[in-house]
């Protein structure tokens, strides 16, 4: 009787090349003593068994990827965050866009009597209106503009010098207007696909306006396939038009798509209905639905909605042998902040007279080559992406806070949460007002310049800030969006190198090391610690020892002069990190100029 051959329990705890060669050599020793015997170097026998350990290698590797990145808390790859993030209900922003306020000037002929400005050459500046920076970023008016507007200011513009008669007069008008400019692209569907994607050919897509298909039929963009209902504005004919001049409307939309940004492309994602499952009234009649459920004909559901039933359950109608037209808002450039004054360029006014048929054509055309534009304040939003780790806590807080605001982290994380085209806000910090006898909170937020740095947000952006926390708030809270103060800091060092060094390039790398290490942008409020300056320092190589590091204040031309801060008064008892004000920020602006050492 032949005895069975026993084979040894397999480690798997040896998952890298050396540890799995070394299992290998032990195993054919041990079981194969006769038939394999060649474990030199250069041999055949070990060329094969590097083989088989440099495969398990990889595949230990890429096994041990996959499942870091199936775990947001463990995942490092930013698309792999982005796709984890969005099955917990956050919404990507995408492309960051700026918005302001910018001033337009026209000038008016005058009445035959001089005294106004005729009142038929006083145009409606269109929403769409074009306008750019001597830099090339273009903006687009996102409201229309009446020069009529009696709250206009109205100045005299020109006056005969024979007579004294008034010629002309000037009029300036305020209006809001956002970064990018509207394109339309068409894309050719063929023939019938489930979950149909389509990927966009434009770059710095910052939101989807409109999809259309051959046919007329609109699609509407949502955040999720499931979501059946969106609500559009539409003009009040009422009698309180004046105060309320739109009204809300929910609407069914079997038609629907989502947006997703990924590695910089923008594809839009149907569901998997075709046209015959849209009916000519696609909104279920609710006590027929709960009927064929429940036999009864009420429901005892507090928060069912009757809106959110329609007739198809294929996530959307997958559009399929149409031309589809898409429109959207796209940036010139990557980088779409400017300062005050900045906006100076008319490229392309779209002007609306009374009853352009009447008028005089030259003077008209005075009317329309007269504008001009600029901007008081800086138009500001958002010009880098937020880094993984911002992101994933970001992720948290949108999961936690389930499109409410109870507590400060909820209201933070709406913040971050506001969509692009309203504004974008770079740092939030909520604070419960200390001086109110109610539940008043403090909301100090900032945004980003042109060059990345912290700058004030625009009133633009907290006044649509304020709206957009209002339909999450507690109903019993009162907000207040306040400015952040900024404060610059700048670091000294002096640390001994070791004898073999070559004390300047150590300097030059311990320097380099500490810029990039300060790339990250505080938090509001966020404490300063001094001991990661000495830990980070101490692991740059060629560093025996750092003796000394000082934090400054730094003030003065190309610095925020907002507020004075002592750095040794604000200083912990234990030396170890600074205290920040609540309402306050530390940057370091400069790093290559802020950042200094000495090296002996």
């Amino acid at each position: 009787m032949t005895r069975k051959k026993q084979y040894p329990a397999i480690k798997y705890t040896s998952r890298d090349f050396n540890s799995i060669k070394q299992d290998l050599v032990e195993y054919a020793k041990r079981y194969y003593p006769h038939t394999f015997k060649d474990f030199s170097e250069s041999g055949f026998g070990s060329m094969m068994l590097d083989t088989v350990a440099y495969v398990g290698d990889i595949l230990s590797f890429y096994l041990d990827y996959e499942v870091n990145e199936s775990f947001l808390d463990t995942s490092i790859e930013y698309n792999n965050v982005l796709r984890l993030g969005k099955q917990m209900g956050f919404r990507f922003k995408g492309v960051p866009i700026s918005r302001g306020l910018a001033e337009m000037f026209i000038i008016v002929p005058a009445n035959s009597r001089g005294d106004q400005p005729d009142p038929d050459y006083i145009p409606i500046l269109k929403k769409g209106s074009v306008f750019s920076s001597d830099d090339g970023i273009a903006f687009t008016l996102n409201e229309d503009v009446n020069f009529a507007d009696p709250d206009n200011e109205t100045v005299v513009a020109a006056v005969n010098s024979d007579n004294g008669n008034i010629i002309s007069y000037a009029i300036k008008a305020v209006g809001e207007v956002i970064s990018g400019q509207r394109y339309e692209e068409k894309v050719i569907v063929g023939d019938f696909e489930k979950f149909l994607r389509v990927k966009l050919a434009g770059s710095n897509i910052s939101e989807i306006l409109s999809v259309q298909d051959d046919l007329g039929n609109d699609y509407y963009e949502v955040d999720y396939l499931s979501q059946d209902v969106v609500y559009r504005d539409l003009i009040n004919s009422g009698a309180n038009r004046k105060n309320t001049p739109t009204v809300l409307r929910p609407l069914a939309v079997p038609r629907r798509f989502t947006s997703e940004l990924m590695d910089g492309e923008t594809h839009l994602q149907f569901g998997f209905g075709s046209e015959k499952d849209v009916t000519t009234d696609p909104l279920i009649d609710p006590s027929k639905t709960i009927l064929k459920v429940h036999g009864k004909d009420y429901f005892a559901d507090a928060s069912f909605d009757p809106s959110n039933l329609i007739s198809t359950d294929k996530f959307g109608v997958a559009p399929s042998n149409t031309t589809l037209t898409i429109g959207y808002m796209a940036n010139t450039l990557s980088e779409v902040n400017i300062s005050g004054g900045g906006l100076s360029n008319v490229v392309g006014p779209l002007f609306e007279f009374g009853n352009i048929n009447t008028l005089v054509n030259s003077k008209v055309s005075d009317v329309i080559n007269s504008m001009e534009v600029n901007n008081q304040e800086s138009i500001t939003g958002d010009v880098t992406y937020p880094s993984i780790n911002e992101l994933k806590e970001r992720i948290y807080n949108v999961f936690a806070s389930q499109n409410r605001a109870v507590t400060a982290l909820d209201y933070k994380s709406m913040c971050y949460a506001m969509p692009t085209k309203y504004g974008a806000i770079k740092r939030a910090n909520v604070i419960k007002d200390p001086g109110s006898l109610k539940r008043n909170l403090n909301i100090y937020v900032l945004s980003e310049d042109t060059d990345g740095g912290f700058t004030t947000a625009n009133s633009t952006i907290k006044e649509n800030l304020k709206h957009w926390l209002n339909q999450g708030r507690m109903i019993n809270d009162t907000v207040d969006i306040l400015d952040a103060k900024v404060i610059n800091i700048g670091i000294e060092f002096d640390a001994i190198s070791t004898p073999e060094s070559n004390p300047y390039e150590v300097l030059n790398e311990a320097a380099a090391s500490l810029s990039i290490y300060y790339e990250r942008k505080f938090e509001i409020g966020e404490p300063f610690y001094i001991g990661e300056i000495f830990s980070h320092l101490n692991r740059t190589p060629g560093i025996l020892d750092v003796t000394r590091v000082k934090v400054t204040q730094k003030t003065g031309l190309g610095y925020s002069n907002s507020v004075l801060f002592n750095v040794d008064d604000n200083m912990s008892v234990d030396d170890r990190y600074i205290v920040v004000p609540h309402n306050a920020v530390l940057e370091i602006k400069y790093p290559s100029q802020d950042i200094k050492g000495s090296i002996r």
